[in-house]
């Protein structure tokens, strides 16, 4: 759980800082302007996040497997529209959305 991340989607203009990796080690500077999240809050917040993160593993693994934009211009060079939709397509497949 990435406590910091959380607090920081959460209430992005605060000024803070993590002493530890918990909540309790959280160190609020101003809680006048920006009252600091609960702990309840961060724990939802730090969930929500993990969970996008691991809904979006397919774009991480898409983006390493598809071609440099080089090599997809002389796909499409050589093999045309339809060919290179077709590499695309290939590496959608692989890595489909959930």
């Amino acid at each position: 759980m990435d406590v910091f991340r959380a607090v920081l989607s959460l209430r992005p203009d605060a000024k803070c800082s993590l002493l530890g990796n918990d909540y309790k080690d959280l160190i609020w500077f101003d809680e006048n302007e920006f009252p600091p999240p609960t702990e309840k809050e961060v724990l939802a917040e730090a969930e929500r996040l993990e969970s996008e993160w691991v809904n979006r593993q397919y774009q991480r693994d898409r983006e390493i497997a598809y071609p440099s934009i080089g090599d997809q211009l002389d796909i499409l060079y050589h093999q045309g529209y339809d060919g290179w939709k077709n590499e695309i397509n290939k590496i959608k497949d692989k890595y489909p959305k959930p």
